[in-house]
């Protein structure tokens, strides 16, 4: 008779992004994986299959879950700009919050890049759906006039978009907050 599993999914899995994030696919060990998820290799194999297959759950639900977060920052301004502002300063302050900062994300596109079709749909699948949004956003606050009339909302949000990785991946090197902001701030700027 199979023993009642002892752990649970989402506490595990969510072990395994900060692994994964950290570590990236090829630094992660299974020893390390379980190690961090507090299961033992065949309770890895059983509930998620091999590390390929935790890997892709794991950045399939960190990118779920980072989107719908920044997707929330960017919709609860009170206005379009607020939103926009609320959104970069937030990544700002979310990798000035975490001493060793990381993006499971991008470190999936820097690791893989596009060389394989699930984890480039997951990666494309997360672009578009945010740069939708910002773009918006964008839109939205050209009407309203909290943004030049002469800016392209698709060009802005594609932008933007860079602007945020930079943050990150500039968090990831060590830049000062002061640096990160500074960042922020001429990637609003370049919205007037």
């Amino acid at each position: 008779m199979a023993r009642p599993r002892e752990f649970d999914d989402d506490t595990a899995l969510l072990a395994a992004i900060k692994v994964f994030s950290d570590l990236g696919f090829e630094g992660s060990s299974t020893d390390a994986l379980t190690r961090a998820m507090g299961i033992g290799r065949q309770s890895l194999y059983d509930t998620f299959g091999d590390k390929w297959r935790l890997y892709l759950k794991a950045l399939q639900r960190y990118t779920a879950d980072s989107i719908s977060e920044q997707i929330r920052v960017l919709n609860g301004g009170p206005s379009a700009l607020k939103g926009l502002e609320a959104h970069i300063y937030g990544a700002v302050n979310n990798a000035l919050a975490d001493p060793s900062p990381s993006c499971l994300g991008i470190s999936a596109i820097c690791e893989f890049g596009q060389s394989n079709p699930e984890l480039a749909m997951i990666s494309e699948t997360a672009n578009r759906t945010l740069l939708s949004a910002l773009e918006r956003r964008m839109s939205e606050a050209k009407r309203e006039g909290e943004i030049g009339s002469d800016v392209d909302a698709r060009e802005a949000a594609a932008f933007f978009g860079a602007a945020l990785v930079g943050i990150k991946v500039a968090a990831r090197a060590g830049a000062s907050s002061e640096h990160l902001r500074g960042i922020a701030r001429m990637a609003l700027r370049s919205l007037r």
